[in-house]
């Protein structure tokens, strides 16, 4: 990751202030912590091995997600990115081991937004740590970019078993490309999505289309237009990683639109209690303020979802290349992810002296116990614990947007 000088800073009041900084950057490196401490050990007692527990406290019948692994390992890569030493290479590299090993030697899986995330994680570790298998990097990738189907009615689709195309693969799908060698394909995904998926009324991205099953029959495509998080996320980045390598205007514009349709349509209050002098955070003097953040989205699969658009909200912030009107937009898009994590931080509660995170960051966590039933995968998706707090994806969605507030408090770019 590079470092924005000052004068191209996306939000100059934090990003110059030292104590922010370094208050951001501890509470990115007290949540890695806390996650690494409860989820993570060897898989099956296997020496330089790493695997996680996808619910604490723990049962004896934990099932494993694949792509909530993925995100553990981006959110490692952050972490000693930010904080050389803090988490380790050896660390990474044993996680990647492990979800190797517990995915019987194989990389991929049947679903294409997995295969995505966790090309994007093996992409990120190799570019800025130097580990991970380049192997399974160009196997994800060329995965990817084989199963683009435009006769079809694609995009992308969600899985190799059906046509449903839609936002969560497309998105990372489109990230990878473009890091990867791709960018012509990642236009493609972009300029796909954009024609196909955005909502008339809100200019917020739909989750994904169903062509018909005959093309002969004349049956209308059924959009699924069910709104999450996570798709303007993807998008985000998808566009800023499209921008970065065309240079094409129509990226900077689609940016702008949808982060305003975010901040329009999707964002909620919340009341933050903040320093009264922002100059001087250890005086004492609070007030209480509203601020706009990011809803979280409760447990199981959803956990992430806020996670990750607070992720490439900060890629905005730090990445957005210039140009007309980029100082403004990466200022607004560096609010939301700074008051964001401000929120997670505020509600969050502590157990063993560490912090356990909410499933909602406007209310304090619920601390979970044994009892109660716990996620499990289901027709395709993850559902949420009885108790959403105790899920991993609620657990890495709070710790990604610390580490995303950090990186903007600091200017800690991507590239």
């Amino acid at each position: 990751m590079a470092q924005r000088s000052k004068s191209d800073s996306p939000h100059p009041d934090w990003s110059e202030s030292q104590s922010a900084q370094t208050e951001t950057a501890a509470r990115a490196a007290e949540a890695a912590d806390a996650v690494m401490s409860r989820h993570l050990h060897r898989l099956a007692g296997i020496p330089g091995t790493a695997i996680a527990t996808v619910a604490w406290p723990p049962t004896a019948t934990s099932s494993w997600h694949y792509w909530w692994h993925a995100h553990l390992v981006d959110l490692l890569v952050d972490a000693e990115v930010a904080r050389p030493g803090s988490v380790g290479r050896p660390t990474v590299r044993r996680l990647l081991r492990g979800i190797h090993l517990h995915n019987l030697m194989r990389w991929w899986n049947d679903y294409y937004d997995d295969m995505a995330w966790l090309g994007l994680a093996i992409e990120r570790s190799r570019r800025h740590l130097d580990v991970g298998s380049a192997r399974g990097q160009r196997i994800l990738a060329k995965r990817i970019f084989d199963s683009w189907s435009p006769t079809k009615g694609g995009g992308i689709p969600w899985r190799t078993m059906d046509y449903f195309f839609n936002t969560p693969a497309n998105g990372p799908g489109a990230v990878l490309m473009a890091r990867t060698g791709s960018p012509e394909r990642a236009v493609q995904m972009c300029d796909w999505m954009h024609d196909t998926l955005v909502a008339p009324d809100t200019g917020l991205i739909y989750d994904g289309i169903k062509p018909p099953l005959s093309p002969e029959s004349g049956a209308e495509p059924e959009m699924v237009r069910d709104i999450y998080t996570y798709c303007q996320g993807v998008v985000l980045g998808a566009e800023v990683e499209a921008l970065r390598a065309t240079g094409d205007v129509k990226h900077r514009e689609r940016i702008s639109a949808l982060l305003r349709a975010i901040e329009d349509h999707m964002l909620v209050d919340a009341e933050l209690t903040v320093a009264k002098d922002p100059a001087s955070p250890d005086a004492g003097d609070t007030v209480t303020r509203t601020a706009r953040i990011v809803p979280a989205g409760g447990g199981g699969d959803g956990g992430l979802f806020a996670g990750i658009l607070v992720r490439y909200l900060a890629l905005v912030a730090t990445d957005l290349p210039d140009g007309p009107g980029a100082d403004e937009v990466r200022a607004r898009a560096a609010r939301i992810v700074l008051d964001t994590g401000e929120a997670v931080w505020q509600t969050r509660a502590i157990v063993n002296d560490r912090p356990l995170f909410s499933a909602d960051w406007r209310r304090t966590a619920v601390i979970p116990t044994d009892s109660g039933t716990e996620a499990r995968f289901i027709a395709g998706a993850v559902t949420s614990s009885e108790t959403p707090e105790r899920d991993l994806s609620v657990q890495l969605s709070g710790w990604m947007a610390l580490e995303a507030a950090a990186r903007v408090a600091a200017g800690l770019a991507e590239h």
